[in-house]
Parts: C-alpha cells; sequence; structure tokens
C-alpha cells in the first residue's frame, strides 16, 4: 500500500512538473471581472542583472498591492548582465508575480540576448522560474531563431468564460539589424510573418465571434509611423540636428498639438516598417499599441485611429526621468471595447507613503517637485500647440 501510494506521489509530482514546464497557459483563462474590468500592468525596460537594484522590486510590489493586476505584462529589455547569472537575473525578476500570485507574460527587447544566451534559452527560463502565472507561449517556433515569445492572449467575458472579449497580442521586435558585410544599420522590429500571423488570428476571432474583437499589441520597439505625426520634417538632411527614416528627414521640432505626456527622447523605431500599423488599423479592432525601449518617454499619438503609447522605463540601472519613471496602468473595459491608461510614477507613491519613499530613499520634496511640474510642462506643451499648427502651414 504504501509504495502504491509513494507510485502516485511520484506520478503527481511528475505531471506537476511537466504543467510547470510547459507554462500552464491552457489551465488559466484571463476573464474580465463582474465589472466588466480588466487591469493590465505594462513593465518596460527593468533592464538590470543580478542582484538587481531593490528599488525596483520595491516598486514592483508596491504596484502589484496597490492596483492587483489582472495581467502584468514585461515589455523588453527585461534582464542584462554577465552570462553567468542571468539565469539568477530572470529568477529574481519573476520572483514578485509568483510570490503574489500575479499572472504575467512578457516580450523581449534588443538587450536581453547580449548576455550569451539565446532568446529560445531565456524563453525557457520564464516558464521554468514563472512557472503556473507564465503565460506566454512562443506560437510563431521555430520560424525565425531570432525570435522567441509572439504569441497572443485572449481575455473572455464577464458572463461567458468561452466568448473571447478582448484580445492580446505579444510580439518580439527584434533586436538589431545589419547589412551584407555585418555592420549595424539600426533597430530591428515587427517583421510580415509576425504581421501575416495577427491577421490570421484576427481574422479566425471574427470568424468566431462574428465581430472584429477588441484588440492591442504590446511589443519592446515603437513602430516607425511615429515621425510623421511626432516631428516636422526637413527638406534636408540635418545629420545629428535631426533624423532620417525611411527616406524622410526630420527635425527635433516636436508636433505638440498631435500627442499627449512626455516626448523627452527622440524614439527609436525599427530600421525597417513593414506595414505593422496599417494592418493593425485596417479593421479598427485594435485600439492601441504600447512599447517601451525609449526610457523617457510616455507620450500617447493616434495615428489612424491606433493609439501608439509609450510606457516608461521602472529601471535603476539604465537610464530614465524622474518625471515619469514608472510603468503604465491600463484598463480594459469590456462594455465599450475601450481602455483608460495612465503612468504609474514612483514618485507619486511616494507622497502618499512614507514608509515607502524611506524604501525608496527620495526625498518627499524632490518628489513634489517632479509631480507638480510634470503636469506643468505637458499643460505648456498643449498651449504652445497653437503655434505648432502654423508652422505646419509652412512646412508643408
Amino acid at each position: 500500500m504504501k509504495k502504491l501510494i509513494s507510485v502516485c506521489l511520484v506520478l503527481a509530482m511528475l505531471a506537476g512538473a511537466l504543467v510547470i514546464a510547459n507554462g500552464a497557459t491552457a489551465e488559466k483563462k484571463l476573464q474580465f471581472n463582474k465589472d466588466g474590468k480588466f487591469t493590465i500592468i505594462n513593465l518596460c525596460d527593468c533592464q538590470d542583472g543580478y542582484p538587481a537594484d531593490q528599488r525596483m522590486f520595491t516598486f514592483i510590489y508596491k504596484v502589484i498591492d496597490t492596483y492587483h493586476p489582472d495581467l502584468v505584462i514585461l515589455g523588453g529589455d527585461n534582464t542584462v548582465g554577465p552570462q553567468e547569472t542571468k539565469e539568477q537575473a530572470v529568477e529574481e525578476l519573476v520572483k514578485p508575480f509568483v510570490e503574489t500570485g500575479t499572472y504575467f507574460t512578457m516580450v523581449f527587447g534588443n538587450h536581453d540576448h547580449q548576455q550569451g544566451w539565446s532568446n529560445y534559452e531565456l524563453f525557457d527560463l520564464y516558464v521554468r522560474y514563472g512557472g503556473e502565472y507564465f503565460l506566454g507561449s512562443n506560437e510563431l517556433d521555430p520560424v525565425d531563431s531570432r525570435k522567441a515569445g509572439t504569441h497572443w492572449l485572449p481575455v473572455y467575458s464577464s458572463s461567458d468564460a468561452e466568448k473571447v472579449a478582448y484580445a492580446l497580442y505579444m510580439f518580439d521586435s527584434g533586436n538589431y539589424v545589419y547589412d551584407d558585410k555585418g555592420e549595424e544599420l539600426g533597430y530591428g522590429c515587427v517583421e510580415p510573418y509576425q504581421i501575416e500571423w495577427y491577421k490570421g488570428v484576427r481574422d479566425s476571432l471574427k470568424e468566431e465571434t462574428g465581430a472584429y474583437v477588441p484588440s492591442m499589441a504590446f511589443q519592446h520597439i515603437i513602430v516607425g509611423d511615429v515621425y510623421d505625426y511626432l516631428y516636422y520634417k526637413s527638406p534636408v538632411d540635418l545629420g545629428d540636428l535631426g533624423r532620417s527614416f525611411y527616406g524622410n528627414y526630420y527635425t527635433f521640432v516636436p508636433k505638440t498639438q498631435n500627442f499627449t505626456g512626455f516626448l523627452s527622447e527622440p524614439p527609436c523605431p525599427g530600421y525597417y516598417n513593414y506595414g505593422q500599423l496599417d494592418a493593425m488599423a485596417e479593421k479598427g479592432d485594435t485600439k492601441a499599441i504600447f512599447s517601451g525601449h525609449d526610457h523617457t518617454n510616455s507620450f500617447d499619438v493616434e495615428i489612424k485611429g491606433v493609439h501608439v503609447i509609450n510606457t516608461p522605463a521602472c529601471t535603476y540601472n539604465s537610464y530614465s526621468d524622474e518625471l515619469n519613471h514608472g510603468c503604465r496602468l491600463i484598463v480594459l473595459d469590456e462594455k465599450t471595447g475601450g481602455y483608460e491608461t495612465e503612468v504609474v510614477t514612483i514618485n507619486g507613491f511616494v507622497l502618499n507613503d512614507s514608509a515607502y519613499a524611506e524604501k525608496m530613499q527620495i526625498n518627499t520634496a524632490t518628489a513634489s517637485f517632479y509631480e507638480t511640474v510634470g503636469p506643468a510642462l505637458i499643460s505648456l506643451a498643449k498651449a504652445l500647440s497653437v503655434f505648432g499648427t502654423v508652422l505646419d502651414l509652412f512646412v508643408k
């Protein structure tokens, strides 16, 4: 009898290990709450090694405790550091989600692979250490060995656990592009086969539900279309005083009338643009595309009916900006198919919690300054938009 019990226990343990190894995505259904809301936290550019700066984890735990997200999405450049401690870095990064029972997924950035681990090897670490709480998958594996983790997650209706009410697409936007001589040309982007995959999922959902399902996308590198909407063009190449993309020259004069939030640095889109935004705009299903990569940006610009939104960095290892250092809160609305979003700043938490301020080593007066000057600068940019509108007439 004891042998039989022992065998059963071993089999149970093996079954449990198998579930963890495969991410346990089949057992977890993301679903709108009874109030028709679904909360997402987008954490971008954690970008630290092992051991990471504990202030970042203090912030992450605070975000989870405050908002109780239904899903956390890591937005790429999740871990960096020496090759020999890369595994520990991934384990440490996902620990807050496992400990709090928070479901999460992720995309890779341009830096994740640079410490001697391929993204495919790293993906296996997320599966191993994220266990049942990691919902990622490799849907396009092995189409392109440079990419890993492109997948989508359905969010089901609050009243019908079999009806997909929202679709969340995760794209690996690649890392770098090289010429035939091995010289770096620029950053990667979402590629044609990934766009076709998205279209296939989108159209299948329409057949299943009878209508195009509201959706949004998450990736590391921003879509290339933003420059036409964020900056005025130049008739000539300005060199270091401007940017050049897709045959156009751009100044650093922003079109403040077109966006909200902070445009604190020139975005760095991919070297190529294969029409991802056009594809996601053509049926009206995609509400927004969220990106990280550009650490100090938090702007929101609407392009062809799709909001292109930057999430600022939460790292304490790489560069950041005290004006919006933090993450992004996204709340989906099942009834309207829309969403609300805002940047959750580290300074905002500091002003409401003295114990937290001490842990973060931030003076409340400093936090108050940034929380005050930030909205003031945004208001000033909006006020100046009238001049931008006049300038646009001359530039055209």
